[in-house]
């Protein structure tokens, strides 16, 4: 899924009213599966100038990448971290794992060719599924406005839960990111 869905998903399930500190794990638990792959891909695109083709079609599948993701992609460290946070009772804690657990289930099935390993340290096995978010040729054009109404609906939510200013303005933020991946895609690859 593209990033402001996970953030959108993992708020509408953990963000709470008045609790910044729970509704700030929230988003970050709903981000950081995803930061290595933007810090290592920001470096090249925009630091050293590398081809957009270069670095999603050769770094993001070499050894090291993926040795990076297993990381920060695994369903068995974040099951491990919710366990300790439920362990401690740190609400904020959970909500922080509980939110990158939900990006790695949504993620699961829908990355065709492009998965991680989501088992490691026990596996690096990754699952190749059939459907894609981005990949017309895997159901991009069935799965990705499926994704937008599932956001919308979640938006719905946020916005009937949080009704100051502030968070309004994230919610419409994170709508507007969330209308505009074709954007972002025609950056990215420059076409």
């Amino acid at each position: 899924m593209n990033t402001p869905a996970h953030l959108i998903f993992g708020a509408a399930a953990f963000a709470r009213p008045g609790e910044r500190k729970v509704t700030a794990a929230a988003l970050l638990g709903a981000l950081l599966p995803d930061v290595s792959l933007y810090a290592m891909a920001g470096w090249h695109l925009l630091v050293l100038g590398t081809d957009a083709r270069v670095v999603f079609g050769q770094y993001y599948y070499s050894p090291e990448w993926m040795a990076v993701f297993s990381v920060d992609n695994s369903f068995l460290i974040w099951g491990a971290l919710l366990g300790f946070a439920l362990w401690l009772k740190r609400e904020w804690a959970v909500a922080l794992c509980g939110a990158a657990l939900l990006h790695l289930a949504l993620d699961f099935p829908l990355h065709a060719g492009d998965g991680r390993p989501h088992f490691w340290p026990l596996s690096d096995w990754i699952f190749d599924s059939p459907f894609s978010y981005w990949d017309r040729a895997h159901g991009a054009a069935i799965i990705g406005p499926l994704e937008t109404l599932m956001c919308l609906a979640a938006l719905v939510i946020l916005w009937r839960r949080f009704a100051t200013p502030l968070p309004r303005a994230a919610i419409t933020t994170a709508a507007a990111l969330q209308l505009s991946p074709v954007i972002i895609w025609m950056f990215v690859f420059g076409n």
